[in-house]
């Protein structure tokens, strides 16, 4: 007997609980809603200019 059909015999397959495209789905999906959330933040320093002016000019 040679090596190669000694790990054969040895090796059991484990099929996936999902098609493994399914998986890159779910991926791009948690990304996306990430990205989404980061997004809503943008531009929130800007929202309350009037607490910025003042404290910015304390600092030289």
């Amino acid at each position: 007997m040679n090596v190669l059909s000694v790990l054969a015999e040895g090796e059991t397959l484990h099929p996936l609980v999902l098609p493994a495209p399914v998986f890159g789905l779910i991926a791009l999906g948690v990304f996306f809603f990430m990205g989404l959330a980061i997004f809503t933040y943008r531009d929130v320093a800007n929202r309350h200019s009037h607490k910025t002016n003042k404290s910015s000019g304390g600092h030289h």
